[in-house]
């Protein structure tokens, strides 16, 4: 076993890599690649690829999650050890942020508040806008606390600077639960396929909270084995009281309990005087929709059909676009615009004149449709689709009024209910 841990101390984080990896190449070729319907096949860059998520955004975080899960219940003699732990406890900091940025990324949540109208499979927020500089700034003043536990030797901060420190602390644990509360709520709400998977949105705070707990169980150890110093020597019977009661490390816990609320209270209040509402702290997590702790009821989503020119009628800004009414395409609700109808009025009468060109119309329009509405992600975007497709849409337009004597009767019954006739 001592040879083992000796190997181990000279390269901790390779080895932890390499056992990251070996558990993810496991996780790949159980799972394997699946093609067809009855029969697997085995594909070398998929492999590969399946093998590196599973390492580097699977495996490695729960890895170091049993790092301080084990941290927390030893606290070894051994320096090397103590330093391990530290920069462990760094290390999952930035990948923590990294990843949780990522997730946020290639997930369905959006940063859209409750009220706002949504596509497909987006989720609203869930953390309320007007609350997020309240968060914010007591999560900077949780990590402000932490910095200054873990960086200063306690013989250099004072035990009401430590109590503090620790109340601060409190609070980013408080944090970090509702998080947990919040998300693992509303599992259906994503779009990610990982209904099951919901956990891993809650591995950076729950390593969060064992950093914090552990940071606070060790500087109690240390001050216990610091020499004593003179404590106050006043005739002030209250200070006397206080400054016995601080140097007793075990009296730190009660003590930043009792000076959490007071704290939570002052920040609020100079938060107040710059614009932010009393009970943001609450509505942060109340005022969503989605989610566990959520207190309001969305509009349902829209479908946004993934053809490039109804992703066009839905996502362009309103002056530019021009959106008419509500539609229906294939069951779904869609956003209709002026352009859409005219281009799928354009193909009715060539299904209608000439079928043949229409089939093949149909299929260019479906290889390409795709791959442009995957790069149409912003109101801008679609606003430069709609105004190079103006030129076809007057091409459109003439022909509709040449081939049919009531042109805008049949642009107006496009996407009708019960019409089926959307097809663009």
């Amino acid at each position: 076993m001592r040879k083992w841990l000796d190997r181990f101390k000279k390269h901790p984080w390779l080895w932890l890599f390499l056992v990251s990896f070996e558990a993810g190449f496991l996780a790949a070729a159980v799972q394997g690649i699946y093609v067809g319907e009855n029969y697997y096949t085995f594909d070398f860059a998929a492999f590969i690829v399946c093998t590196i998520v599973y390492a580097l955004f699977f495996l490695l975080p729960i890895f170091l999650t049993l790092i301080h899960g084990a941290a927390l219940f030893c606290y070894p003699e051994d320096v090397w050890w103590k330093n391990y732990f530290i920069k462990c406890q760094r290390v999952t900091i930035v990948l923590g942020v990294v990843y949780s940025y990522l997730g946020w990324i290639f997930s369905d949540i959006t940063g859209a508040d409750w009220d706002q109208v949504l596509y497909n499979t987006e989720v609203h927020t869930p953390i309320w806008r007007g609350g997020r500089t309240t968060i914010l700034v007591l999560t900077l003043l949780a990590v402000a606390g932490y910095i200054i536990l873990s960086s200063l030797p306690l013989s250099r901060i004072p035990p009401l600077v430590i109590v503090f420190s620790m109340a601060a602390m409190y609070i980013g644990i408080f944090f970090c639960l509702t998080w947990c509360v919040q998300i693992m709520g509303k599992e259906e709400s994503f779009g990610l396929g990982l209904d099951d998977m919901m956990w891993v949105f809650c591995l950076f705070p729950v390593n969060c909270i064992m950093i914090a707990l552990r940071t606070i169980r060790v500087k109690i150890r240390e001050w216990n084995t610091l020499e004593r110093k003179a404590g106050y020597s006043g005739n002030n019977i209250y200070l006397t009281g206080l400054d016995k009661f601080l140097r007793k490390a075990e009296n730190w816990p009660i003590a930043a309990f009792i000076v959490m609320l007071p704290l939570l209270g002052v920040v609020i209040g100079i938060l107040v005087l710059f614009g932010q509402q009393p009970d943001a702290l609450i509505k942060a997590w109340t005022e969503t929709s989605d989610w566990m702790l959520s207190q309001k009821t969305a509009p349902p989503n829209l479908h946004r059909d993934m053809h490039y020119l109804c992703t066009v009628a839905a996502g362009g800004h309103e002056r530019i676009v021009k959106p008419l009414r509500m539609g229906e395409r294939h069951g779904h609700r869609v956003v209709v615009n002026r352009q859409l109808c005219v281009a799928n009025a354009f193909e009715q009468i060539l299904e209608e004149k000439i079928p043949g060109v229409h089939r093949k119309v149909r299929y260019i329009y479906d290889t390409y449709g795709f791959p442009v509405a995957k790069i149409i992600q912003s109101p801008l975007a679609a606003d430069v689709v709609y105004l190079l497709m103006k030129p076809m849409e007057w091409c459109f337009l003439a022909v509709i009024y040449a081939c049919d004597t009531k042109p805008e009767n049949r642009i107006a019954l496009q996407y009708l209910p019960q019409t089926g006739r959307g097809k663009s």
